[in-house]
């Protein structure tokens, strides 16, 4: 399943739309995460929120391939996007496992195949090396197989 996250304008062309089993606008209307790890522990991959975002850990779980399309804000996602990502952190579990000689938590659904990070804006030399690591580590803690970033300048 290939699914896309993006946080720019709400009209996609259905060719675009085509591409994708699902489509996650991040457009910001929904509680931020509570840091409450329940769907770590007690609702395994459920947040206790029932928001749109309810599921997100089982809707990501099932992701081949990821596509995140953010806007550049000082280095990292868009709020919007982090809050995503942040409601989403029942794709682990808290048991801890070693992955390429560190130690990561223990992915709940298995191994992905790629994660592709677009981001849109200016983006300083400085915040493109951040981006590149946080991508990189982002990959390996989600349990991507396969990484890439790209830059867009508007």
């Amino acid at each position: 399943m290939t699914i896309l996250i993006y946080d720019q304008d709400t009209t996609l062309s259905d060719p675009i739309k085509g591409k994708y089993d699902r489509v996650i606008y991040a457009d910001g209307r929904y509680a931020p995460c509570q840091g409450c790890f329940k769907c770590w522990t007690k609702n395994p991959a459920t947040c206790v929120m029932t928001d749109s975002l309810h599921e997100m850990c089982r809707i990501l779980g099932q992701a081949d391939d990821l596509v995140i399309v953010t806007e550049n804000w000082y280095g990292g996602y868009s709020p919007a996007v982090k809050n995503l990502l942040d409601r989403s952190i029942g794709l682990s579990t808290p048991m801890s496992t070693y992955r390429g000689k560190q130690m990561h938590h223990t992915l709940r659904y298995g191994k992905h195949d790629s994660l592709r990070v677009h981001v849109i804006g200016d983006v300083s030399d400085r915040e493109k090396e951040t981006w590149k690591l946080m991508v990189q580590r982002n990959a390996i803690n989600w349990g991507y197989s396969a990484y890439e970033v790209s830059f867009k300048t508007i």
